[in-house]
């Protein structure tokens, strides 16, 4: 066998024993894709302390990019959760747009709060107002909850510092500042199809919370009930100001794009080199971090702060390791040589290559459940094989990221959180509260995609 076939089949040996060990057995995706790595090397024909080194600089070097990133984000994020600066904005939004405008409230809401906020943590959190706002509006639950959802789910899966994405940029070695200005821009059309989808589901499934039980009960009438006191009580409650509130994501959000213009257009001696320095990632998130601190816990005693900081810090270790690894499985790849052999069999096919790291997200999404996994793993796969290809990278990581979006079903924890939270018991509803939209936005994703792709598919 030469070297060319050995490598290929190192790589689908591999992929094959990782899907196995995810969906079959208990061991968890960080040891699976690490002994996914180990197969390919070996099979692929690597010496044995040539893999062993492999595994261990890939992990080594995308950890070094977004480490620190990570930390600080969910950090915010968690700051963000307690301190009722997410619910501020959804009031804010609500405010502004007026009566009938509900669901592109929510939906905007998520779409700001997701970028530092763990998608099923914001879920949770602003699920209460999505009740209460379906109380006195009338408009149904499904209908907020969808609209709210997809709106998460927009920027989970496509703009930094939200981990995947961050992990993503890392493996592809693509500029963070462009990657959070692509997964903006690809956002706005899922937002704007998800609220759509969302409206005609909550004609279809007219549900209301019940207060009139202490237990949580749904409650299905034929008429909606008539617009209440609602933005009273908001006005009532002690929640930050919307400035303070958006402060801690804007900033970071400014300060890298600063950076990435700056980047682009060769300044970098004496006022610049500052500049860049405050627009590098880790200290623009940390910067962010710290307005959100002194701007959002200021009352708040420093023992329970660092409380609240390290909850966040604790759901950050599976995110890290799984990036790692999956760096470390893209290493591998380059090093085996699979990567540059199955590069030159796909420009050879002439297919966009951007559909590849698209699909491999895709299928992984669906055999595993989990969104991250989905596309860090995309992206280890498909990153050695694109990158010797004349391919706009920003795009390619932008597909794995929004190709990790398709049909969230049972074995995914948002498609849980999503249907309980709404009171969804259904099979069949269930399916069409939160599978359905997923699928209608990740095909519009692809489309955009595909467009993207004609327009600026290369450098």
């Amino acid at each position: 066998m030469d070297a060319e076939a050995q490598a290929i089949v190192g790589l689908v040996i591999g992929v094959l024993v990782l899907v196995f060990l995810v969906v079959r057995t208990k061991v968890h995706a960080f040891p699976a894709l690490l002994i996914a790595a180990s197969i390919v090397g070996l099979v692929g024909g690597l010496a044995p302390p040539d893999v062993a080194t492999a595994i261990t600089e890939g992990f080594g070097d995308t950890l070094a990019v977004i480490g620190l990133v990570i930390g600080f984000a969910v950090m915010l994020g968690r700051i963000l959760e307690v301190s009722g600066a997410s619910e501020r904005m959804a009031y804010s939004f609500l405010r502004w747009l007026g009566r009938r405008k509900e669901e592109w409230a929510l939906a905007l809401t998520g779409y700001v709060v997701s970028i530092p906020v763990f998608v099923d943590s914001a879920f949770v959190i602003l699920t209460p107002l999505a009740k209460a706002l379906s109380t006195k509006t009338g408009k149904s639950v499904v209908a907020l909850g969808v609209a709210l959802g997809i709106g998460l789910t927009a920027t989970h899966h496509a703009v930094p510092p939200t981990p995947g994405p961050l992990g993503v940029a890392a493996i592809y070695g693509v500029d963070i500042g462009l990657m959070i200005l692509a997964g903006l821009a690809f956002g706005i059309p899922i937002l704007v199809v998800g609220i759509l989808y969302a409206r005609w589901i909550g004609r279809r499934i007219y549900q209301l919370p019940d207060d009139s039980s202490s237990a949580e009960e749904w409650q299905r009438p034929e008429q909606p009930q008539t617009y209440g006191d609602y933005l009273a009580q908001e006005e009532e409650k002690d929640l930050p100001s919307l400035f303070r509130s958006v402060l801690p994501i804007v900033v970071p959000i400014v300060l890298i794009f600063l950076n990435t213009t700056l980047t682009a257009l060769g300044l970098e001696g004496g006022v610049f080199g500052y500049l860049l320095f405050f627009g590098n990632p880790v200290i623009a998130v940390g910067i962010g971090l710290l307005i959100a601190i002194y701007g959002l816990f200021g009352n708040l005693h420093s023992r329970d702060a660092r409380d609240r900081m390290e909850d966040g810090l604790r759901s950050a270790g599976i995110i890290l390791v799984v990036t790692g690894a999956g760096g470390a499985l893209g290493n591998v790849l380059r090093e085996s040589g699979a990567g540059d052999y199955l590069g030159e069999l796909v420009a050879g096919t002439g297919l966009p290559a951007i559909l590849l790291p698209f699909v491999i997200a895709s299928l992984v999404r669906l055999i595993q459940g989990s969104g991250t996994v989905a596309m860090i793993t995309g992206a280890s796969i498909s990153a050695p094989i694109v990158t010797g290809l004349d391919v706009n990278l920003v795009l390619a990581a932008q597909a794995a990221c929004l190709g990790s979006i398709v049909f969230s079903y049972f074995n995914d924890s948002m498609f849980w959180v999503v249907n309980r939270s709404l009171g969804i018991k259904d099979v069949k509803e269930q399916i069409l509260v939160w599978s359905v939209p997923t699928t209608l936005v990740w095909a519009v994703a692809l489309v955009e995609l595909v467009i993207a792709s004609f327009l600026f598919g290369q450098f």
